[in-house]
């Protein structure tokens, strides 16, 4: 048992975090600093004063290989009878990261979730307290499920304890204490309680002095020094920090072990899962089983093999010569499972090689494969990785090089797959090597936030992959034109249609085909001539598989609205999302639910869209997969929300300067528009829709030209109008829907004359009538009424406009329902301002309101739980609090709330 010396202000927070654990609270610490200042004797502690929780606990171990979730099983493999009480597909998650399911590898945050669950479900049974120590050495995916997992905890019952030495960013966002060394008074208790020697004050204040407090130091310099160093003061640390001198403190021990018990040590750093068979039948190969009495205070075997001190095994492993790690993963290879376990027997066979070696190289290939499906594509990046190293074939080398590089990337490890890929042999690669190289190269620039830069190498990919390889060149060419898209930047989008253009043609009838033909003769022929193909790609996006969804549904979704069909843009985001969700495809969520977002926005179905639009934002936030705030900027507009809508702009257009990403501008701009015109201020109306247009492209830009002719013609800029109808036009009359020519109607009635505006008007009128698409209907209204008022039909206008008042009114539309009002006055008309009645819950936060919505709409606490990344006992906190705040006891009368 450690006994501490000091530590008052640590031991009193875990005293606190114990109690409120203890008491139905959920609290999470990380204690952070550096290696042998007494982080795992304060979880020890935590433990100790734990006696009555349930304890679970995972030791980071530091390893040369990638065995993902590694760390979540340790801590969760306690728990898995309670398996059985996850959602199937949580459980599923969970079954295949810990190898006793088959399939593909699940969502990171989909085992987050199901990590959250487990915990949860475990801790109705009684408090828990987890204990994670050395978490610098555990694998990132476990570090990220924690961190997750602790963001997350809210009213479980459950601790959740870290000792690490530097806090990454998986654990941002949690609560730190960092722990220092002793101070001076307890460093000097510490030494004369380990040190039988009488010292020198002198040199007990130098050694304490120059331990910086660190009590592992203290202590291992106490057992390293001879009574005679100890009194005259030789061989103490002088300039050499800590941590170093206590390695060679700690390897002065292992080297005065006998043969036997070295080899023993080496063999047991060698095993990353601290299998304790795996050691001990090992070591009786070795014959170094009978060493185990000799090395028990460096190492426990017990249902665990565990090192005392974790730096002891970094220092065996390293310090041990070649010959002999090699000898170690031989004979661990030897006693590992074939059957169950090929992926680590292969990579132990690959660290006992010394020299290139094809066979075993194929087999790491192979076993890059399972590795993926059991611990993600971060392991199989890892297998494909040592792969290369055991390949001598230059050929064969670089393609398993490329794999690794995409495994890397896939698995959000940029910095990997650039090192990489900058590792190539340039002048040795064949022309399909290099396309592959650029078109990877060029992903690795966007997921950076360098669309510039991705650009050009995914163009030049493309040229250099068309004849050999046509569907990677056709896959460039689709990475390089959702680049140039979220670009922003005409120049690129041209040459991406081009560049398609230029490709073998393709018979595939695929949704991304068919949209990369539509794009490419869009740019290069012009909107008639792509208006089939873009059709055909729209009704193929319907029917997308959810695996194609997942890859490119994000930029698949643009298909609809080119056509100018925003309700089969709702239709296709709707089933995006239920696939995405469905699939645990967390990641991509935020995407799809974003897009939705701004479909209701379009359609005039606000309330759904701000739902979507904070279910987007929590998912994100619990993903960290930052996305562009179009939808919010759309809906703040339309809403006529000045000072909001004025922010944001600022924001997103700054934003957008420092990324390079300026489809914000477009978005921006066009939210611009959106409010000045309906605050009636059209000359900064125009200027905002032209600013929109700057940034083109084929869709985004399309989208605002009703702004733009509004604006001009009322700002009597009469040939901007009707250049901007011109432009509209060309994009409306390829596509004979009753949106599309209800568009133009209205927008040609603006510049018309007076023999056939009041036609116009009546046709946009009646077409838009026929749709779902409530704010243009009540902007044709709208405008049709300023027309005839203006014209002294003032009967005829008060009809219109009163039509549009109760149309924005119903909608949420405030600066246009004032501007319906302003005119319904100026035709004699007595109107009251109505202010539009307030969402339900108006008292409860934003992630009440969304919990009060779900429950609205009959889903269960788990089901809630799982849309908001929270647990059920989180929920059932939460809703008491609705309660209490609403003045309702049940669900069914939160219902009644809300449905009114």
């Amino acid at each position: 048992m450690t006994t501490l010396i000091d530590r008052q202000t640590e031991r009193a927070r875990l005293d606190r975090m114990v109690t409120a654990v203890r008491g139905g609270e959920s609290h999470v610490l990380v204690l952070h600093g550096p290696a042998g200042v007494g982080k795992s004797a304060l979880l020890q502690y935590a433990q100790r004063e734990a006696a009555d929780l349930r304890v679970l606990r995972a030791v980071g171990i530091e390893s040369e290989m990638e065995l993902a979730f590694a760390g979540v099983h340790l801590l969760c493999q306690p728990l898995l009878d309670r398996l059985e009480h996850l959602p199937d597909h949580r459980r599923e998650a969970l079954e295949t990261v810990f190898g006793m399911r088959a399939g593909a590898p699940p969502d990171l945050f989909l085992v987050s979730l199901a990590a959250l669950d487990l915990l949860s479900s475990a801790s109705e049974n009684g408090p828990l307290l987890c204990l994670i120590d050395d978490a610098q050495w555990l694998d990132r995916a476990s570090v990220q499920v924690f961190g997750y997992v602790g963001r997350r905890l809210l009213a479980e019952s459950i601790g959740l304890l870290f000792g690490t030495r530097e806090p990454g960013p998986e654990l941002r966002g949690l609560e730190q204490m960092e722990i220092t060394g002793l101070r001076p008074t307890d460093a000097h208790a510490l030494l004369d309680s380990v040190t039988q020697a009488s010292l020198d004050r002198g040199i007990r204040d130098r050694i304490v002095a120059e331990s910086q407090g660190n009590p592992l130091a203290l202590i291992e310099l106490s057992y390293g020094l001879s009574r005679t160093q100890l009194a005259g003061g030789r061989g103490l640390l002088n300039a050499e920090t800590p941590p170093g001198r206590i390695e060679e403190s700690l390897l002065s021990r292992v080297e005065a072990l006998s043969e036997s018990a070295r080899m023993l040590l080496v063999v047991a750093a060698a095993e990353p899962v601290g299998d304790p068979d795996l050691v001990l039948r090992a070591a009786e190969r070795l014959g170094v089983s009978s060493a185990a009495g000799e090395v028990d205070e460096l190492l426990t075997i017990t249902d665990r093999v565990t090192f005392r001190l974790p730096l002891v095994r970094s220092a065996v492993y390293r310090a041990a010569a070649a010959e002999k790690r090699r000898a170690a993963h031989r004979v661990l290879a030897e006693v590992t499972d074939a059957e169950t376990a090929p992926d680590r027997r292969a990579w132990h066979l690959a660290a006992a090689s010394a020299e290139p070696d094809e066979a075993l190289a194929a087999e790491l290939e192979r076993s890059a494969e399972l590795a993926q499906a059991r611990s993600g594509l971060a392991a199989a990046a890892a297998f494909l990785h040592r792969s290369v190293a055991l390949t001598g074939e230059p050929s064969r080398r670089t393609n398993r090089m490329l794999a690794a590089a995409d495994a890397s990337l896939g698995a959000g490890h940029l910095d990997d797959a650039r090192r990489i890929l900058g590792s190539l042999d340039t002048a040795t690669l064949d022309s399909a090597q290099s396309g592959r190289a650029g078109l990877l190269k060029g992903r690795v620039a966007f997921a950076a936030g360098a669309p510039a830069t991705a650009i050009p190498l995914l163009l030049n990919a493309a040229e250099q992959l068309a004849s050999t390889h046509p569907e990677l060149a056709r896959e460039a060419c689709l990475h390089a034109w959702g680049t140039a898209d979220v670009a922003g930047d005409r120049d690129s989008i041209v040459a991406v249609g081009r560049a398609a253009r230029s490709l073998p043609a393709t018979d595939s009838g695929t949704a991304m085909d068919l949209l990369l033909d539509g794009v490419a003769l869009l740019v290069t022929e012009g909107r008639a001539a792509a208006a089939a193909t873009l059709q055909e790609a729209a009704k193929a996006v319907a029917r997308m598989a959810t695996a194609d969804v997942i890859r490119w549904g994000w930029l698949a979704q643009g298909a609809t609205p080119a056509i100018w069909d925003i309700e089969g843009m709702r239709n296709v985001c709707t089933r995006q999302v239920r696939l995405v969700r469905d699939a645990g495809a967390l990641q991509m969520l935020p995407y799809h639910l974003t897009a939705l977002g701004y479909a209701l926005t379009w359609v005039g179905d606000f309330a759904e869209a701000a739902a979507i639009m904070a279910e987007s934002e929590t998912v994100a936030a619990a993903t960290r997969s930052p996305i562009p705030p179009y939808t919010r900027l759309h809906l703040l507009s339309l809403r006529g929300e000045e000072a909001e809508t004025q922010e944001l702009m600022k924001t997103a257009l700054t934003n957008a300067a420092a990324t390079g990403f300026g489809s914000a501008v477009t978005a921006a701009h066009w939210a611009g528009a959106i409010l000045h015109n309906g605050h009636t201020r059209y000359t900064d109306a125009m200027r905002s829709a032209l600013a929109a247009e700057e940034r083109w492209n084929p869709f985004g830009s399309t989208w605002v030209l009703p702004e733009l002719v509004e604006a001009a013609s009322r700002a009597d800029e009469i040939e901007v109008a009707r250049d901007a109808l011109e432009r509209l036009v060309e994009t409306t009359k390829p596509f004979d829907t009753d949106y599309a020519r209800g568009l133009e109607a209205r927008n040609r009635a603006l510049v018309a004359d007076e023999t056939t505006a009041a036609e116009l008007y009546r046709e946009a009128v009646e077409r838009l009538s026929r749709t779902q698409m409530r704010p243009d209907l009540a902007r044709a209204h709208l405008l049709y009424g300023e027309w005839l008022r203006r014209r002294r039909q003032r009967v005829e206008a008060r009809e219109q406009l009163r039509t549009a008042y109760e149309m924005f009114t119903s909608i949420g539309m405030n600066a246009f329902a004032e501007r319906a009002r302003r005119e319904l006055i100026a035709c004699g008309e007595k109107v009251r301002r109505r202010t539009i009645e307030a969402t339900p819950g108006k008292e409860l936060t934003e992630q009440e309101r969304q919990i009060a919505r779900f429950v609205r709409d009959g889903f269960t606490n788990p089901e809630i739980g799982e849309r908001l990344f929270l647990s059920p006992r989180t929920i059932e906190w939460h809703l008491r609090n609705i309660f209490t705040k609403m003045g309702v006891n049940s669900r069914r009368q939160l219902r009644d709330v809300f449905t009114e």
